[in-house]
C-alpha cells in the first residue's frame, strides 16, 4: 500500500515512548481531548492521536502519514516500517564505533565519555531499544530504562569513562586548562579500550572541536582507524546509544555525589546550581566545593572567588 494514501496507523509504545510522545504533542500545541480507556488523546494538524491504557497508539486522518514518517518512526519507535533507513542511511548498519559525552555543561558532576561498537542487526536492536539523542529524552527514568535495554544487547561493545571530581579538576589543569584536549583524551581512552575488545575500521564522533584531537591520541595504537566527526551525530543510532550510555552514567555519578554531600545536586549551571553551591561552600569551603564541581566554570568563581594556574602536559597519555 502506498504510504501517502494510508490514513490509519497503529503502534505499541512502552512507558518511555509514551511519555516522549506526550511531550512532543504538548510542545506542538496539539489540543487534548477525552477518549474512554485512553491514557491521552490529541487533535493534531490534520489527524487525531489516541494512546490507550494498553499502550496501543492509534493515529487517524489525512495528515497522519506525515506525522508517522517524520515523528513517530524516527523519534519514537526508531523502527522504519518501509525499511527506508537501509537505503537512506546504509552507513548506520556497517559495523562502526559511536562516541559521545555527557556532563560537559553541568557544573556539578564529572564529564563522562562513552563508546559503543555495533553493526547490522545490532543497530536494529539499538533502534528497537529506543536509541536516540539523549537530549531528546525528557526524563531520567526513561533514559535509564532505554540504557538498560541497550546494555541487554550482549553482542555490542560498551566502554565508559567517568573521572572523580578531584581527578577531573587535576587533569583539567594538567591539560593546560584546555577542556577540549581533556575531553579528546577521554574519548580516546574509551575508543582504544573498545577497539581492543572488537576492532572495526571506522567510527563517528559527535563533533566538539574542529581540530582532530581524538585522532591524535589514538594514532599510536590504531594508526589506520578512520574517525569521522560530525555535528548532531546522534542521528546515528550507535552514536545515540553512546549518548544515552554517557548520560546514564552521569546521572548515577551525580546521584552518588548527592548522597556524599547530603543534598540533591542540580544539573546544569543556572541559579539552582549557584544556590546549592553556596550552601556547600559555606559548609566545606573551596576545597569541599571542588569535590563535587568543575573548578574551571565561572560559576565556581562566582560562588567562592577561587581560581587556579594551569600546568602543561607533554604526554597526556602517560597520565
Amino acid at each position: 500500500m502506498n504510504r501517502t494514501k494510508q490514513s490509519c496507523f497503529t503502534f505499541t509504545l512502552d512507558e518511555s515512548q509514551a511519555e516522549q510522545l506526550r511531550d512532543i504533542c504538548e510542545r506542538r500545541g496539539f489540543e487534548p481531548y477525552s477518549v474512554d480507556y485512553a491514557r491521552y488523546a490529541f487533535h493534531g494538524n490534520g489527524f487525531n492521536l489516541v494512546l490507550y491504557n494498553s499502550g496501543k497508539l492509534v493515529l487517524q486522518g489525512k495528515e497522519a502519514a506525515e506525522f508517522v514518517t517524520f515523528i513517530i518512526e524516527p523519534q519514537i519507535t526508531q523502527v522504519f516500517s518501509l525499511g527506508n533507513e537501509n537505503i537512506l542511511h546504509s552507513e548506520w548498519f556497517i559495523p562502526h564505533a559511536g562516541l559521545d559525552e555527557s556532563g560537559k555543561g553541568d557544573f556539578f558532576g564529572p564529564v563522562v565519555t562513552a563508546c559503543v561498537i555495533a553493526g547490522g542487526d545490532e543497530v536494529r536492536a539499538l533502534q528497537k531499544a529506543g536509541a536516540k539523542d539523549s537530549k531528546a529524552i525528557t526524563s531520567d527514568r526513561a533514559l535509564l530504562e532505554i540504557e538498560r535495554k541497550i546494555r541487554d544487547i550482549k553482542s555490542i561493545v560498551i566502554e565508559v569513562m567517568a573521572l572523580s571530581m578531584t581527578k577531573y579538576n587535576e587533569l583539567y589543569e594538567r591539560f593546560g586548562s584546555n577542556l577540549n584536549r581533556l575531553l579528546g583524551w577521554m574519548h580516546a581512552c574509551t575508543l582504544i579500550n573498545a577497539l581492543k575488545r572488537r576492532y572495526v575500521a571506522d567510527g563517528l564522533l559527535d563533533q566538539f572541536s574542529k581540530k582532530p584531537i581524538v585522532q591524535g591520541f589514538i594514532k599510536r595504537d590504531f594508526p589506520d582507524f578512520n574517525l569521522r566527526m560530525q555535528t548532531k551525530a546522534e542521528s546515528d543510532p550507535v552514536v545515540a546509544s553512546a549518548s544515552i550510555i554517557a548520560r546514564a552514567e552521569y546521572i548515577r555519578q551525580i546521584e552518588k555525589l548527592s548522597k556524599t554531600v547530603d543534598v540533591c545536586l542540580p544539573k546544569g549551571a543556572g541559579q539552582p546550581v549557584i544556590k546549592v553551591g553556596r550552601k556547600i561552600f559555606e559548609k566545606e569551603g573551596t576545597e569541599g566545593l571542588s569535590k563535587y564541581s568543575k573548578k574551571h566554570f565561572k560559576t565556581f568563581k562566582e560562588i567562592c572567588g577561587d581560581s587556579g594556574e594551569a600546568i602543561s602536559v607533554d604526554d597526556p597519555m602517560k597520565i
